[in-house]
């Protein structure tokens, strides 16, 4: 899919970062500092306006194919509740040079961070592989920390993607409608590291959402950074639905597979997990 003229501005879409930033806070996916977001603009952007200050930054990868786009990627350390209060200030505009080696780096004079989020490189790999896909002229990406599906990741069983998903989309009708696939799950990998780059960019591929055990999840959409954060959203609710279930000793038994057949009948929903 891609976004259709006329295109958002520069300020709407920081708007809409600082918005989702709110809501993934609300639900407690943001302790402190944690989570990150970042959004691809695969049309004729000028940041100048809303950050002035310029320098060259050397990209975690190579990425020729995208010369003259621009990210926008929140700075490390920076609170994902409080982007709403002053975008620009904890927001850095990426612009990739010509060879795809480096890009400038655009901020603001408020700029509230020293560096750019340490999973950059996780969502250029993500951002690169989805456009050379799919083609699309937008792409949002969403790492948070829900703790009902990281305390999940820590239970054996739920590192089992059909084991996981087969008791995640039993909970509410809604959640299946959305996340016709499921949820993706990856085992523990460093993070910031390259194999857990290159692990999500796989997963991704079949999944918007991915659970990073023990430590969290990368959620992605090429419609809106609000659908992204719906993702973690309607995740999250599945893992506290199920949570409640584990602390209730089991009691309850959820959409039945016959059930949820019949949703998907109903919604024309594709799926091949119940």
């Amino acid at each position: 899919m891609a976004i259709e003229t006329p295109y958002p501005e520069l300020g709407e879409l920081m708007t809409l970062i600082g918005e989702a930033g709110h809501r993934l806070s609300e639900i407690d996916a943001t302790e402190g500092a944690a989570g990150n977001i970042s959004i691809y603009i695969g049309w004729p952007v000028d940041p100048r306006r809303a950050f002035p200050v310029v320098e060259t930054l050397q990209l975690p990868e190579a990425a020729p194919e995208l010369a003259g786009r621009t990210f926008l990627v929140t700075g490390s350390g920076r609170r994902l509740r409080e982007i709403i209060q002053d975008p620009a200030a904890n927001l850095g505009a990426v612009v990739v040079d010509e060879g795809g080696e480096t890009g400038r780096l655009y901020t603001s004079p408020r700029r509230l961070f020293a560096r750019l989020t340490s999973e950059f490189n996780s969502h250029l790999a993500v951002h690169r592989d989805q456009v050379r896909l799919t083609g699309t002229n937008f792409h949002a990406i969403i790492h948070a920390q829900p703790p009902h599906l990281t305390y999940l990741s820590h239970v054996a069983r739920y590192r089992d993607v059909q084991y996981l998903n087969q008791h995640l989309l039993r909970w509410q009708p809604e959640t299946i409608i959305n996340l016709p696939e499921g949820v993706g799950i990856l085992p523990f990998l460093l993070p910031g590291s390259p194999e857990l780059m290159a692990a999500t960019v796989a997963a991704l591929r079949t999944y918007r959402v991915v659970i990073w055990s023990k430590h969290g999840l990368m959620a992605r959409s090429d419609q809106s950074v609000k659908r992204a954060a719906d993702r973690v959203e309607y995740a999250e609710a599945a893992g506290r639905y199920e949570y409640m279930n584990l602390a209730n000793g089991e009691r309850a038994e959820g959409l039945t597979r016959d059930e949820m057949r019949a949703i998907c009948a109903a919604f024309n929903v594709q799926q091949c997990l119940f």
